[in-house]
């Protein structure tokens, strides 16, 4: 009898010790909107690339998880990690008072600031001139962008588009005074229309991005914190930033603007 009993308990602690082991190795779902280059978008072949497809790469790395990778709306991955459709967010999600009262946050992992793409139709010079009813800004719904416009260009009129390239083809074509959006992005479409911008490049608001968990979710937080930090010591986000941001670092060095690496 107490062979039996033993027997049936060491094959339960056994079981048990299989399934732990077997949870190590599920799948870390990633959620992100590919369409933000350098950041998250697709190659030739349609496949995730991107600054934060690296990052989550290294993570999975990390972690000794696989990784997939979810392509979803910008608006609905909030919605997504929500309702357990993914297991993190790692989309240039900046943190806000809003967001943290719905998700967790990791430790942030890169510093950049808001600022205008302007179209060369307007005299607009500066965040505190949108604040007019004879002003249109676009911004892109759901962005930190929009936040900061509801709360401080109330006067303004706001066109509230879902993609990036809807909110840029709004300045070129003067539909739009301003575009508010991060300095990566802005220096980048200005880069591409020289002659229809010119980029404000100075922000008004810094940010912080980082990876958005479940609230719950504290054990993944703490590992997750613990990679940012090693990945930093290793040198991690100085070859992101050469990888992909050669130019920017370049330029905003010449600047005289901080780089967020």
């Amino acid at each position: 009898m107490f062979k039996t009993v033993f027997f049936a308990v060491s094959l339960f602690f056994v079981a048990l010790c299989d399934y732990a082991r077997a949870e190590d190795f599920i799948p870390l779902r990633v959620g992100m909107e590919l369409s933000y280059p350098p950041f998250e978008t697709m190659d030739h072949e349609g496949r995730p690339s991107g600054i934060s497809v690296d990052l989550a790469k290294a993570l999975g790395e990390y972690l000794k998880r696989e990784i997939l990778i979810e392509n979803i709306s910008f608006t609905g991955l909030i919605p997504a990690l929500q309702t357990n459709k993914i297991d993190i967010i790692l989309s240039s999600m900046s943190v806000t008072d809003e967001r943290k009262r719905a998700i967790a946050f990791s430790d942030p992992y890169l510093t950049t600031g808001l600022c205008l793409l302007i179209s060369r139709k307007s005299d607009l010079q500066t965040i505190e001139q949108a604040n007019q009813n004879d002003r249109t800004v676009a911004v892109k719904s759901g962005t930190s962008g929009e936040v900061f416009a509801r709360v401080h260009l109330t006067q303004a009129n706001l066109i509230v588009l879902d993609r990036e390239s809807a909110a840029v083809l709004e300045v070129i074509q003067g539909k739009a005074d301003a575009f508010i959006y991060d300095q990566f992005s802005v220096y980048t479409n200005w880069q591409k229309n020289l002659s229809t911008t010119w980029a404000a490049l100075k922000p008004f608001k810094m940010e912080s991005w980082a990876i958005a968990l479940r609230q719950d979710d504290n054990i993944l937080r703490q590992q997750i914190d613990a990679f940012l930090t090693q990945f930093k010591l290793d040198g991690g986000f100085e070859r992101l930033g050469d990888k992909y941001l050669h130019e920017q670092k370049t330029a905003f060095k010449q600047m005289g603007i901080p780089f967020v690496f």
